[in-house]
């Protein structure tokens, strides 16, 4: 009888206790969370404002005034290079990385002379860790890094961007509505959607002026790149869509899509449709280094770290070049002999 009083003794001041602790986690989290929900209980926060909201009345999304939070400072300068000389109307040209996955490589190029690195991760079988591993080898190259992911999608715009890119080129745009999501995954809000987290691009531009999250809208490099017939039905609208930098004609698939060679009439329609829509829009106009002469283009594509390799070579050999020995037999005979 004895042990029955003192076990519910014990019980009651166990559950006292735990009363007094459960009673000053409320108070703590009343005082440290002031503005919460109350516990337990439906707040109306989807029809009813908080005291001093600036959005006021039920919850409408297409209504939302966004805060000042990520606002750049003001006076805030551009940082990126690129969007400098775009803004200025002058030419800029981006060296392919192609094959290359080694960052000895890709630094290389990156301050072979170039502006900004077109990494290729459309056509290229290369995952997005050797990409952030190239890009974090030498952020502060002559060239910025600069992608073109393989579609229009989230997952590719976001590794892109988390990774470090300052320039961002989407392929195969055939549509507003498709060049409308292209612009959302590329920027953080208000202009677009993209998702915010700890990632390698925070680290790659801790220091830029004013703050990566605050600035990267102003400084981000947005290249749609036009190359189907469908896409150019749309040609114009998209230009025209805020946040886009430039498009891009592209000069293989447009020949791929409509089955005419550069110099063909049709071809030249095509070209022509891309480069009226740019001027009307006033955005700037890519495609090969090939047309860096041609009227209106500013922006270019130059060949891959393969090709500058054997060019470089070619170069600094001269009249040495390709001048090997000639045996009779053996592996490095000629065929036949």
């Amino acid at each position: 009888m004895k042990s029955i009083v003192v076990a519910a003794a014990v019980c009651a001041s166990v559950a006292l206790c735990a009363g007094i602790v459960l009673g000053q986690a409320i108070q703590n989290g009343a005082a440290q969370f002031p503005l919460a929900a109350p516990a337990g209980k439906d707040s109306g926060a989807l029809e009813h404002a908080l005291p001093g909201a600036v959005n006021q009345g039920p919850y409408d999304m297409t209504k939302w005034k966004y805060g000042p939070a990520w606002n750049p400072p003001a006076g805030a300068k551009i940082w990126n290079p690129v969007k400098i000389k775009m803004m200025q109307g002058a030419k800029v040209t981006a060296g392919t990385v192609s094959a290359a996955t080694d960052p000895e490589i890709y630094c290389a190029m990156a301050n072979a002379g170039y502006d900004f690195t077109w990494t290729e991760m459309q056509h290229n079988s290369r995952d997005w860790n050797d990409a952030a591993r190239m890009w974090a080898a030498c952020p502060h190259a002559k060239a910025v890094p600069g992608v073109r992911v393989a579609y229009t999608d989230e997952r590719e715009e976001q590794h892109a961007l988390d990774d470090g890119a300052l320039v961002l080129v989407v392929p195969t745009i055939r549509s507003y509505e498709e060049a409308i999501k292209a612009r959302d995954w590329a920027y953080f809000p208000p202009l677009g959607k993209r998702s915010q987290g700890t990632v390698q691009a925070f680290t790659m531009w801790d220091n830029v002026p004013g703050g990566y999250r605050n600035t990267i809208n102003d400084n981000l490099v947005l290249i749609l790149m036009i190359e189907t017939l469908d896409g150019l039905k749309d040609a114009d609208r998209i230009a025209k869509i805020p946040g886009v930098t430039a498009v891009f004609a592209a000069s293989t698939d447009l020949g791929n899509f409509s089955g005419y060679k550069q110099g063909d009439p049709d071809y030249e329609r095509e070209i022509n449709i891309v480069h009226d829509a740019a001027i009307k829009a006033g955005v700037r106009l890519c495609g090969p280094i090939a047309w860096k002469d041609r009227p209106d283009f500013t922006c270019f594509q130059a060949g891959s770290e393969l090709t500058a390799i054997a060019r470089g070579a070619a170069a600094e050999l001269g009249t040495l070049a390709n001048t090997q020995g000639k045996p009779e037999v053996g592996p490095f005979a000629a065929p036949g002999r």
